[in-house]
């Protein structure tokens, strides 16, 4: 795997999503009921923010509470970083170490395409690792059994 376009072949491409006008009890059961740690803020098609589980948990600590009657668009993360399908694994690596983010939208011109996380990355990295040491442990064999 060398690309964002090899992870979704594997992971898929379903996206789920919030509008910025539900409530926050709404994100949390939805990030609850589809096991995952983000949701897209979506209006329409366009990506207007990404809320996670880290923002629930950064911005509770920071007010010291959380009324879950307010609007996913008032604690979402608003500039959203994103890939194409074309994205390296490893550029993406770099990518969410240096902004200290856990998820990107996979975006192909004007049309989102999935969402991966660092999890997808890491294994990804893991297995390109694993084909280059069986790559290599194949090629030694082969030289021993040549001499």
């Amino acid at each position: 795997m060398n690309t964002v376009k090899d992870i979704l072949a594997q992971k898929g491409h379903d996206v789920w999503t919030i509008e910025p006008t539900a409530n926050l009890l709404m994100a949390l059961q939805r990030l609850r009921t589809q096991n995952v740690g983000a949701l897209l803020v979506m209006e329409g098609s366009s990506v207007k923010g990404i809320i996670s589980e880290r923002d629930f948990a950064w911005r509770i600590a920071e007010k010291g509470s959380c009324s879950l009657d307010q609007s996913v668009a008032a604690w979402m993360t608003k500039e959203v970083i994103v890939v194409s399908s074309e994205t390296t694994i490893n550029d993406c690596m770099q990518l969410m170490s240096k902004a200290h983010i856990r998820h990107l939208p996979v975006v192909d011109g004007d049309d989102l395409v999935g969402l991966i996380s660092i999890g997808d990355v890491v294994r990804a990295l893991i297995a390109g690792q694993q084909a280059t040491i069986a790559g290599l442990e194949n090629y030694i064999l082969s030289q021993t059994h040549e001499m």
